[in-house]
């Protein structure tokens, strides 16, 4: 599947190992950058429909890494750790995802926040060291539905601390989130 973003030529080399996701939020990119880069955000919006986070340790700089659990709504825990590998604020991030530290099968995500009048519009690229574990991911673990899901939640959740802070309640972001999970 050769994807793009932005316009660009998909790169041949990677198409058949990448996905690539991407939404429009109706707020402005320092605040969708926030909310991806805080843990007390990200804990209360990320993961698909359903999944819940627990934080074990979050270290946001480039070397850091993002220790998690993501519980499925069957029960099921999920070990994830990402390291942080470029961050320039507040336009893309690049990391590094897998099930642990040394795990061998651990992909790369590019992450942009693109400004669009109004909004951001946020392109997740996601590259995997094979064919077969894109693949994998696509069948098995619904990579695009869960990113897309995911992108959602995110685009949900700003809008309710927009909303918020239009109210006046501002004061405490992080109780606002329509996922209430743990951080």
């Amino acid at each position: 599947m050769a994807t793009t973003s932005s316009g660009a030529e998909p790169d041949r080399t990677i198409a058949d190992r990448e996905i690539v996701i991407s939404r429009a939020i109706g707020a402005p990119r320092e605040l969708v950058f926030e909310a991806f880069t805080q843990v007390r955000h990200l804990s209360r919006w990320w993961g698909p429909e359903g999944f819940t986070t627990t934080t074990r340790s979050f270290e946001f700089r480039v070397g850091g890494a993002w220790d998690f659990v993501m519980h499925g709504p069957d029960g099921t825990d999920y070990q994830e750790w990402i390291t942080w590998r470029e961050i320039v604020p507040p336009e893309r991030i690049a990391l590094l995802h897998g099930e642990s530290r040394d795990d061998p099968n651990a992909f790369e995500s590019f992450l942009a926040f693109e400004p669009t009048g109004d909004e951001t519009r946020i392109v997740m690229r996601t590259v995997f060291p094979s064919k077969e574990l894109r693949d994998e991911a696509v069948e098995k673990y619904h990579a695009i539905e869960g990113g897309e899901q995911t992108l959602s939640n995110l685009a949900a959740y700003v809008a309710e601390l927009t909303r918020n802070d239009a109210d006046g309640n501002d004061a405490d972001r992080n109780e606002a989130g329509p996922k209430g999970a743990e951080g």
